[in-house]
């Protein structure tokens, strides 16, 4: 470019900015720039202080982990909406130093290993079923416990939607009829005997009971656990008579339900459970804390029969109130059993 031409554009520069003024400087800037604007809201707090938001829809969306005990665990995380949601969950499920040193800390571990890749999904809204096809990695598990734990928590999160009812595994595009510890997968799934204790009686029928355990003392979640009875079918009082009994000794796991609390019974009226029990000491009940506790363990056994819808906490066949007992019964059944 001659010097000539050069003079003539710092001319036309200085010209504009003394006519138009600093708007004709933001102007040129914008006509040089490489920057592209972004889809990010900037914030101004009272402070004055500026923070970028970015907003990203979030669903809460039960998962399922392992403990150090063996056990499955449900967790309600937050995980960013997106389409096909259910291949996005197991995502957030596969083994990763990032998951583990997340969930690490309240004593789980992710139970798809490392590498696994979800290579398809298709999900029958008629019947329920739902294929998925996994990449050979998920075959990268070293003993039937952890076998059975990706098994069972991969259908339990997915039949957490309610357009799933059903889960037919495929590996590299192909059924298979059983995995390496003998798991049998070669027809559709669905959900049955989570965390199953007592395996050698068969009993009559099964309930899922609600207890506790903890792997560092500091954090503690709920198990959902599969128990045996004697009941020609499971039922509501067999449920709470296994919750109040406690867990087998032989395991490490406890409940929220405070020594000396027996049940009495428990009667139904339009789709609330009314639990009446018997405190060898007031003093238990009367605690806001310990009757929360109590109520959520309760509630949650509760919520495993679909017809009801809500809980009420009797003392000796009288209302809370009639007792003389000043805590606040639960409005709802917990939704969640685990958040974190």
């Amino acid at each position: 470019m001659s010097i000539k031409k050069v003079v003539v554009i710092i001319l036309i520069l200085a010209l504009s900015v003394s006519i138009y003024g600093c708007k004709a400087i933001d102007t040129m800037k914008n006509l040089f720039t490489d920057e592209e604007e972004t889809d990010v809201d900037i914030v101004r707090s009272d402070e004055d202080n500026l923070e970028v938001s970015s907003e990203v829809e979030l669903r809460d969306t039960v998962l399922y982990f392992q403990d150090q005990s063996g056990y499955l665990i449900p967790v309600k995380r937050q995980i960013p909406w997106e389409e096909g949601i259910a291949k996005a969950a197991l995502r957030n499920m596969i083994d990763s130093v990032a998951l583990r040193e997340d969930i690490g800390v309240i004593g789980l571990e992710p139970i798809i290993p490392t590498g696994t890749q979800i290579r398809g999904m298709s999900i029958d809204k008629e019947t329920g079923l739902c294929k998925v096809d996994f990449s050979k990695e998920i075959m990268n598990y070293n003993s039937k416990t952890e076998e059975q734990n990706l098994v069972k928590g991969i259908v339990y999160t997915l039949t957490e939607f309610p357009t799933i009812n059903k889960v037919q595994f495929m590996i590299e595009g192909k059924i298979v009829d059983s995995l390496k510890f003998g798991t049998k997968i070669g027809k559709p799934l669905v959900r049955k005997d989570i965390n199953l204790i007592d395996t050698a009686s068969k009993g009559e029928s099964r309930v899922v009971v609600y207890f506790k355990n903890t792997a560092n003392g500091e954090y503690e979640y709920y198990v959902p656990v599969t128990v045996p009875t004697s009941a020609p079918q499971a039922n509501i009082l067999t449920a709470l008579q296994k919750l109040f009994e406690g867990p087998p000794v032989d395991t490490a796991l406890y409940s929220d339900i405070p020594d000396g609390v027996k049940l009495q019974g428990v009667e139904i009226k339009e789709g609330i459970a009314y639990v009446d029990i018997y405190d060898e000491n007031d003093a238990q009940v009367k605690d806001q804390a310990v009757f929360d506790k109590m109520a959520k363990n309760i509630g949650l056994t509760l919520s495993e029969f679909e017809d009801i819808i809500g809980v009420e906490i009797l003392l000796d066949g009288k209302t809370l109130e009639e007792a003389g007992i000043e805590v606040e019964q639960p409005e709802t059944l917990p939704v969640f059993a685990n958040e974190y």
